[in-house]
């Protein structure tokens, strides 16, 4: 029987990261830290939204409170991604492809990472992601 090194070992215990998958997570980092700076707002309607979502917080609704900032942020991305396909198609003329509209409906059904991954990958193909 063949002993396996240690090497082999790791590779087969820890899958490759996705480069593009890496950076549309950054990407919902920095949108997390906007959603929050929003919440954190000074304006009178923002204190009282940010009282109700710090108790919320602090209760059992939290999963629903850090479930609420995960859509928003997947929401966010999603609609940068959105806005630069636009930008894209006034520039060149051209329309969205039938597999881009497959995969924005996947998205809008379910929003997830694994989900948002693919639209992204769309348009790095197209060098239209600028992070």
């Amino acid at each position: 029987m063949a002993q396996r090194t240690g090497s082999t070992n790791r590779a087969a215990s820890t899958p490759p990261t996705d480069p593009l998958a890496e950076r549309v997570r950054r990407r919902l980092t920095l949108a997390g830290a906007a959603f929050d700076r929003r919440v954190a707002a000074t304006r009178p309607k923002a204190r009282r939204r940010k009282a109700t979502l710090a108790n919320a917080a602090t209760q059992d609704d939290a999963p629903d409170v850090l479930q609420a900032r995960e859509q928003a942020c997947l929401r966010a991305v999603f609609h940068e991604l959105g806005d630069a396909h636009r930008a894209y198609r006034a520039r060149t003329g051209q329309s969205v492809t039938p597999s881009l509209r497959a995969a924005t409906s996947a998205f809008k059904l379910e929003p997830s990472l694994t989900l948002l991954v693919p639209v992204a990958a769309f348009l790095d193909e197209l060098d239209i992601l600028t992070w």
